[in-house]
């Protein structure tokens, strides 16, 4: 019977240099696996809760020592108690040490870097890839990349609003969506170099020029494309909104344009830019809160378009069943630090895929060379990854995972 025979939190940085909790797992039989939580910059409200320092000396507050003491001295005691540790006895565990409903006390970051440290743990202990452990053995589906090219909103200091501009480059294989993305995206560089425009890039690794408005942003983003030799049955167009980032007693406050709109005036012209554009996928187009907004543009676009919810349900059960009931949205963005176990994750996303939902796994701004995401990817037959632009070590490393997962397929 293997059993845990240590578990061990450390603090590290993620891709913004800023700490973030990394956990080790060792089993009785010599099986190790680590795990690193990542962070987001744009959070939704009801997000599993990250626990910070908050001492403005050390890392300006967000260090993560609170967390990874609890890892030390709290979790790895319980852990190594488990008669016959399983995935879900594992989180279960913890679940109930923390005893808080947003995972509060000892922090979902604590939590998820240990439960990710497990699952790699097992899948080597059982001598199968982590994919096969999380999915199962029959698992071979590579998902579409959904890279952010163009960055905007809280990812980027520059004047646009929308806070991600995407492209899903659909190959006949993985390989083949990743050289495709890679030379829109190097296109794109050229194109706003040659305007004038060309700028650093922001934390997902898109470019991030200022540029007049969010269409004119689509309008390069379709110029890159055309110039790289490509039509629009071959690369689709996805948005990330992120308007929960603009809501303010019921209005939207586009604060880089310094202009209020109505729900109905943000669904129009989200609409409008479908319309316009081969917008295939919008995440986030209304608020967190704003589930009468969710509901009407379900009606409008949910038959035409992926109406994603990223703050509305962050990865979690409760949110995304109020959401069925509701009939908001048709699509549900896949954090595991949101919700903040992998079992949980799971759960979330079994719900979605028996009520119609489509399950969108999805990196964070803040990340780090873990590649859990591209192996649940493919556990879990997602069909489309989030993990930002080919650009940057922290987000190449998930599309390396997948391009050596499929190799092992072919």
């Amino acid at each position: 019977m293997v059993t845990i025979k240590s578990v061990k939190g450390l603090q590290v940085l993620d891709s913004r240099g800023n700490p973030t909790v990394c956990a080790q797992v060792v089993l009785s039989d010599g099986s190790a696996g680590v795990g690193i939580a990542p962070s987001g910059a744009s959070t939704g409200a009801y997000e599993a809760y990250e626990l910070r320092d908050g001492d403005k000396a050390f890392y300006g507050g967000k260090g993560v020592t609170t967390a990874v003491e609890n890892i030390n001295n709290i979790i790895a005691k319980e852990l190594c108690s488990l008669i016959s540790p399983t995935q879900k006895t594992v989180d279960d565990c913890m679940i109930e040490l923390d005893g808080t409903e947003n995972k509060s006390s000892l922090g979902a970051n604590a939590i998820l870097a240990v439960s990710i440290a497990f699952a790699r743990a097992s899948a080597e202990s059982h001598k199968i890839p982590l994919y096969r452990y999380l999915g199962g053995v029959g698992k071979k589906t590579l998902p579409v990349p959904m890279m952010n090219i163009l960055n905007g909103g809280a990812h980027a200091s520059n004047n646009v609003d929308i806070q991600e501009f995407m492209i899903l480059p659909k190959g006949v294989t993985f390989a083949e969506s990743l050289r495709i993305g890679s030379e829109i995206y190097h296109r794109l560089g050229k194109i706003l170099g040659d305007k004038g425009l060309r700028s650093g890039v922001g934390d997902e690794g898109g470019f991030a020029p200022d540029i007049e408005s969010d269409r004119e942003a689509l309008e390069l983003i379709c110029e890159a494309i055309v110039s790289a030799g490509y039509g629009f049955d071959k690369v689709g167009l996805a948005l990330d909104v992120a308007s929960s980032e603009w809501y303010r007693d019921g209005k939207y406050y586009m604060p880089k344009r310094g202009i209020y709109m109505s729900a109905g005036e943000l669904i129009k012209t989200v609409e409008e830019l479908c319309k316009d554009f081969p917008i295939i996928s919008v995440e986030d187009p209304l608020s967190e809160d704003d589930w009468e907004g969710w509901c009407e543009i379900t009606n409008k676009l949910g038959s035409s378009v992926q109406l994603v919810g990223d703050d509305l349900f962050v990865t979690n059960t409760k949110r995304l069943n109020m959401g069925i009931k509701k009939g908001a949205g048709n699509a549900i963005l896949i954090k595991p630090n949101q919700i903040g176990t992998v079992s949980e994750t799971l759960e979330v996303i079994d719900l979605a895929l028996k009520n119609g939902y489509k399950s969108v796994i999805s990196h964070r701004s803040g990340e780090s060379e873990d590649t859990f995401i591209a192996d649940l990817s493919v556990a879990v037959n997602a069909g489309m990854i989030k993990s930002g632009a080919p650009c940057r070590t922290d987000r190449v490393a998930k599309y390396n995972r997948l391009l050596a997962i499929e190799d092992t397929l072919l």
